[in-house]
């Protein structure tokens, strides 16, 4: 039984809902992916923030009919496409969808679409090197303690070297003849 005309309409729309809060999309080819594999993916993704979208190619065009964003995934829209739309952490993403790959061996990225550009192999193999979002917020806390670690060394020293001082005043003071 196919679908309606409606049932279409509400995919379309919720495929456009879906794409508002996209920050980065990209088109994988998952012919012979078993359901329980493509849960997995899915699994893996729903974690960093993305989620994989499988749908009819005709659909997803309509949804990026008009939407100067994401008409450059028009060129994707072939053969058995799942999108993989990012809301959050791109760099977790992409790398969550590696390591997927690496496990399966058996998608391949057909192409990505990030602020409305078509990325290029070069580009989007730059975008797996980012570091994900907890190693950002990692890095971030490590810099932060090092500099609250400086401020307190410098704190500290201030009434140490002043101590230092006023012990140096006294022992020279000690050393003179009084007169």
């Amino acid at each position: 039984m196919g679908r309606t005309l409606a049932d279409k309409k509400l995919l379309v729309a919720d495929i456009k809902t879906s794409l508002e809060s996209t920050t980065m999309a990209f088109a994988i080819n998952y012919r012979g992916l078993t359901v329980s594999e493509i849960t997995d993916l899915r699994t893996r993704l729903r974690v960093k923030g993305a989620i994989c979208r499988v749908s009819k190619n005709s659909l997803m065009g309509k949804a990026i009919e008009g939407n100067e964003k994401w008409t450059a995934l028009a060129p994707l829209l072939k053969d058995t496409a799942a999108f993989i739309l990012v809301k959050e952490d791109v760099g977790g993403a992409v790398k969550a969808y590696k390591e997927f790959q690496k496990a399966t061996k058996k998608t391949e990225v057909i192409g990505a679409v990030m602020d409305g550009k078509l990325l290029t192999a070069a580009q989007f193999k730059e975008v797996e090197d980012l570091p994900s979002k907890e190693q950002l917020y990692a890095q971030i806390a490590g810099a932060v303690n090092s500099i609250v670690s400086s401020i307190a060394t410098v704190v500290n020293e201030i009434p140490t070297g002043l101590a230092r001082a006023v012990q140096a005043v006294a022992d020279k003071k000690a050393e003179e003849p009084v007169a």
